[in-house]
């Protein structure tokens, strides 16, 4: 099997986890696997060099300043593997064999790390281990260049991805994904097992597990699990984060209706959402996605109950002093763009609504999540908008 396997911070913050590290690795080369180590400096190395850093630094000695914290990871880390008898070599940028490259605009040059990543295939296919900085890259006139935010677990999956390896295990200092913050809810557990998309959106929510920009490169043939760093076997346990992202642009089939209900006091008083909800809810009636605004809350149905979905909703803003109204909007079309990289392009949303409006096709509304587009437009324009949404996409 052939893996890349991501120690963070917490992971390598000291001599004795860095050893901890090392064995899990040198187990298994032992026991016959590929190994490719991607580390991040060691513990808080990064924030204290950027709080240290007292002058405005160019963008170009910033990269270069705040690098040495995973320089220095990497070499401690093969300095411990070989003292475990086990051939291993260090890259970061500016050496031959570094595998990351970027272009002018700060973009992964994909071809060319490709190219660069199945070298060090071959290296590890010869028994080699290389241990690659983190977060870090190199443009093509040699300039030292970041990942952003996360970085490390970018540079771990996608050499995963380009290195066509078999499986990448983020170490971490969470026993995986858990279905609650274990700091502040009682037992909260290991889920096993989730989705790209679901984490993806925990994970730009605040779930600090493995970092979006990550996410996009994973394949449905790349497994990536997430361990804690005291589970030394790096083959077993954890998270598995399954599937992959795919970019769709689907029409939703059925029409829908917009029911909203206003009130002045509606931002202000806590269970309002929770009350109108519930009581579609106890009718069995589906809600395809909801929208708020600073004095209104509106709910998207099936056209088909409608009136029912309508009476329900005035019985609750007749009971409620802090509700005013409910109305009415029929003959809605949805359409939804999806894909692992939306939030990656600054102007996703534009993409979407600006063909429309240069068709002269009304929006009704535009709903955000981390990985999807949904725009509502009149039930006649729907097909007409999807035409144009996907001449982009």
């Amino acid at each position: 099997m052939r893996l890349v396997v991501k120690f963070g911070g917490t992971s390598v913050a000291n001599g004795d986890r860095m050893s901890r590290a090392a064995d899990s690795v040198a187990a298994a080369v032992e026991a016959g696997h590929e190994v490719a180590v991607v580390v991040s400096a060691m513990g808080p190395t990064t924030d204290y060099l950027l709080r240290e850093m007292k002058f405005e630094a160019s963008e170009a000695d910033r990269a270069e300043i705040v690098s040495m914290g995973e320089r220095t990871s990497v070499r401690m880390f093969k300095g411990a593997l070989e003292a475990r008898g086990i051939d291993a070599q260090f890259l970061e940028p500016g050496r031959p064999e570094w595998p990351i490259i970027t272009d002018e605009y700060g973009e992964v040059d994909v071809a060319e790390t490709r190219r660069r990543a199945q070298e060090c295939a071959e290296q590890m296919a010869a028994g080699v281990v290389p241990v690659i900085t983190g977060f870090l890259a190199e443009d093509h006139e040699g300039t030292i260049t970041t990942l952003g935010r996360g970085g490390s677990d970018t540079t771990a999956v996608m050499l995963g991805n380009y290195m066509e390896a078999d499986q990448v295990v983020i170490v971490t200092d969470v026993e995986g994904v858990m279905t609650g913050d274990p700091n502040v809810v009682e037992g909260a557990r290991n889920v096993g097992e989730i989705t790209v998309d679901e984490l993806r959106n925990l994970s730009f929510r605040g779930a600090e597990v493995v970092a979006p920009s990550a996410l996009t490169y994973k394949t449905g043939d790349l497994s990536v699990r997430v361990v804690h760093y005291q589970h030394e076997d790096l083959l077993t346990g954890g998270t598995s984060i399954e599937g992959e992202f795919e970019n769709l642009i689907a029409l939703h089939e059925r029409e829908l209706v917009c029911l909203t209900a206003a009130g002045r006091a509606i931002r202000n008083q806590p269970g309002i959402l929770a009350k109108l909800s519930t009581a579609l809810a106890d009718e069995g009636i589906n809600v395809e996605t909801v929208s708020s605004g600073m004095d209104s809350i509106s709910f998207y149905v099936d056209a088909s109950r409608a009136e029912e979905a309508e009476a329900l909703l005035h019985e609750e803003v007749v009971d409620d002093e802090a509700l005013s109204s409910i109305t009415l909007e029929e003959g809605i079309g949805v359409i939804r763009v999806t894909g692992g990289d939306l939030t990656s392009q600054r102007d996703a949303v534009k993409q979407v609504i600006d063909p429309l409006a240069e068709a002269h096709i009304y929006v009704n509304d535009v709903i955000t999540s981390a990985t999807s587009v949904s725009v509502f437009v009149p039930w006649e324009d729907r097909e007409g908008a999807l035409e144009r949404i996907q001449d982009v996409f």
